[in-house]
């Protein structure tokens, strides 16, 4: 079936924050006395909301969540770059496309505007804050479609961890999972994704061979 639209995830398919956001919290979380290494910190954490995040956290100390703000902005000021290939990705490809990620609007217009990727999406880009739950629940992924315009079936995901694969897949949607970021391949193995891949570049190919 033809693909009309592409959805991309933000964090480790568009943007490569995810190392920064393992290394920030896992150091973050390690001051509240967790016992937690960055291994587990992804398994974990990577892809979630930021509500289930601060769910699993519980009570922390008076300026704690400040403190963590502040690392991970200034990281992601002087660290943050687009993830390797998708700009060639992007500039080949004919279908038209959004983003949906479960980050907040102002964290994702932060990342894009720090990668130079802002006018690509300008005006197409959702968040988990728009929908009653984010992924894994297909809320966020179904609304992107919508007001895009376009049907579930005609739809392909891009997606790099099992929260977002999983939301994919119950919204009917194809997926292509991206394997080359922090998540192993056995993780986004099984979940029904069409196919795994590693090399952004190739994306433009994936998608073209679904149609």
């Amino acid at each position: 079936m033809a693909v009309d639209l592409v959805i991309f995830d933000c964090d480790g398919v568009l943007v490569d924050s995810e190392p920064i956001s393992v290394r920030v919290g896992t150091a973050a979380l390690r001051r509240l006395g967790w016992t937690i290494d960055e291994a587990e910190y992804a398994e974990r954490f990577v892809g979630c909301t930021n509500e289930y995040w601060a769910e699993q956290i519980g009570e922390t100390p008076a300026g704690w969540w400040e403190e963590l703000i502040d690392e991970y902005a200034a990281a992601i000021k002087a660290e943050l770059c687009a993830v390797e290939g998708i700009e060639e990705a992007l500039d080949r490809l004919t279908v038209p496309s959004c983003v949906a990620s479960n980050g907040r609007h102002a964290t994702i217009r932060r990342s894009l505007e720090v990668t130079g990727l802002t006018e690509r999406f300008a005006g197409r880009v959702f968040s988990a804050e728009d929908v009653a739950e984010g992924k894994p629940a297909p809320d966020l992924f179904l609304h992107a479609a919508a007001t895009m315009g376009v049907t579930p079936e005609r739809c392909v995901v891009v997606e790099d961890s099992p929260f977002g694969v999983m939301a994919a897949v119950s919204a009917g949607m194809r997926c292509l999972a991206y394997a080359g970021g922090l998540t192993p391949v056995t993780r986004l193995a099984g979940l029904g994704a069409t196919a795994l891949f590693h090399d952004a570049a190739k994306l433009p190919d994936l998608i073209g061979a679904l149609d």
